[in-house]
């Protein structure tokens, strides 16, 4: 299967995303964004946000990135994925956000694309859009991975699309995190697996609604 035509040469982007997950991540966009509203849970310096914000700039959609843009724990100094040239010269602690904005204008996506720089607990706190998909790829650590869960699925429309990066169910691959809330999404029965791509799940949230017809 064929790639989409992104509007930037994605391999100047930092970040762990493969090609194959973004084009999955591309076309369950494509599918549900015209629907509603879209949410992507931890961006970094935007290279999935490429894939899933061009999807819903082509159906008309707004994508909210949602990052507090200082960095996972895997990113900080002394961790495996700690990258120095993304600290902040005045703080020393890392921020992405620079980054993340010069990725939306290069690509040309900031008319569909809304950053927003908050802990997923604050932006949470009020929210009350309905999203036609969410996209869970934030912090590693069990809790912040289960708060991404329980405060964003719930606000799946039925018939829309729950992706979650990073799923490894051998320790050996990678952190289990991703991959318990992806067995609670499972177990919940209000979800159902419909692809698999690398370490992305694409799940659709069951019920009626018009994206389930």
């Amino acid at each position: 299967m064929t790639g989409v035509t992104l509007p930037i040469d994605i391999e100047i982007i930092k970040g762990f995303l493969d090609p194959a997950e973004g084009n999955a991540l591309y076309r369950a966009a494509r599918k549900v964004s015209g629907q509603g509203a879209c949410l992507e849970v931890g961006s970094y310096c935007g290279k999935s946000t490429v894939y899933y914000g061009l999807a819903c700039q082509e159906t008309g959609s707004v994508l909210y990135a949602l990052d507090h843009h200082l960095g996972s724990e895997e990113n900080q100094a002394g961790w495996e994925h700690h990258d120095p040239s993304l600290a902040d010269d005045e703080t020393g602690m890392l921020n992405t956000f620079p980054l993340f904005r010069r990725t939306l204008r290069i690509a040309n996506l900031e008319d569909s694309v809304i950053p927003l720089v908050a802990p997923s607990t604050v932006a949470a706190r009020h929210w009350a859009t309905p999203l036609a998909m969410v996209f869970i790829d934030g912090g590693h650590a069990l809790d912040h991975a289960l708060n991404d869960y329980r405060l964003w699925a719930p606000k799946i429309i039925p018939g829309g699309i729950l992706a979650i990066h990073d799923v490894f169910p051998d320790p050996k691959d990678g952190g289990q995190a991703p991959y318990e809330i992806y067995k609670m999404a499972i177990a919940s029965q209000l979800f159902e697996e419909i692809e698999t791509v690398k370490s992305l799940r694409l799940l659709r949230r069951l019920g009626e609604g018009p994206l389930s017809k």
